[in-house]
């Protein structure tokens, strides 16, 4: 259920900073009109860290509501204190959620012991199917495989989005482990190489602008189409490496804002793209047909 072309979706706001669900809702219309398999919100590309509860909830229901029962819907619930995590995590399930993504707890960096039993209380507390995001970059500590492989024990803990960068690493869950946990991959220009190894899909940054051509080359490897998805990975590097030219979900967000289909507010503390990052952005774009 979980795998395939996953969007991790932007949160759209108003001028005023507040969720802007109108153009939220029509952004879902837009993946699922282009073949998105999953649709992820509230995760750190939709801005999750200063949403309030209510705007979290908000989000969560609006996507669960949009969607009708379409496509999966894998809420964004994680968080660095076990107990909001769980809390978030219970409500995301109230309003009928498929799943939860879970992001390992950042700033106070638990021993892996600690992140062990910190996936272990979510699972036992909230009966839906869990997938653990590991992203040293945000959270400042790595999971390593070692403790995936231990949660993978856990019977509602069904995946995996490894966004460390780190090939070997992911290979090696899939090697001791990928009967049990599948892999999905954190980085749009690791998508192939770790979907060669065994990897079930990708939540994709990049999908969020262009839900199409990441399906196709996600529904290629699916189909042992290796010419054509080898080709479709080169072809989009550029674009997949513009959408962090500074912080996600910065330029994501001016790059959908720049195509008409929502505005370019952020929270802060983010900031708008420098002047030199969005002519860069610009000529990525316009080289993608996509201005």
């Amino acid at each position: 259920m979980i795998r395939g072309s996953m969007v991790a979706i932007i949160t759209p706001f108003n001028d005023d900073g507040s969720v802007n669900e109108e153009q939220f809702r029509q952004l879902v219309e837009f993946q699922i009109e282009n073949g998105t398999d999953v649709i992820v919100p509230c995760g750190t590309t939709g801005e999750s860290a200063t949403l309030d509860y209510r705007e979290h909830d908000q989000v969560i229901r609006a996507c669960i509501e949009q969607v009708n029962g379409r496509v999966p819907v894998v809420a964004g619930t994680g968080s660095n204190s076990t107990a909001e995590a769980i809390e978030m995590s219970r409500h995301a399930k109230e309003m009928g959620a498929d799943g939860l993504l879970l992001v390992s707890p950042y700033y106070n960096k638990p021993s892996q012991e600690g992140l062990y039993q910190h996936y272990k209380s979510i699972a036992a507390a909230v009966a839906l199917p869990q997938v653990l995001y590991n992203v040293p970059g945000r959270t400042g500590m790595n999971m390593t495989a070692d403790t995936v492989i231990r949660l993978a024990e856990i019977d509602n803990i069904v995946a995996v989005k490894e966004a460390s960068g780190n090939v070997t690493q992911a290979g090696e869950i899939i090697s001791k482990a990928g009967d049990k946990i599948d892999v999905l991959s954190g980085d749009d220009f690791l998508t192939l190489p770790l979907m060669v190894c065994g990897a079930k899909g990708i939540i994709s940054v990049t999908a969020n602008i262009m839900p199409k051509e990441v399906k196709a080359m996600v529904t290629a490897i699916e189909e042992g189409r290796w010419d054509d998805a080898r080709a479709m990975h080169l072809r989009m590097l550029d674009i997949h490496n513009a959408m962090f030219i500074e912080s996600n979900p910065v330029p994501v967000k001016t790059a959908l804002a720049l195509m008409g289909k929502c505005t370019a507010t952020l929270r802060q503390p983010l900031a708008a793209l420098s002047a030199a990052s969005l002519e860069k952005l610009k000529g990525v774009m316009a080289g993608y047909g996509l201005l």
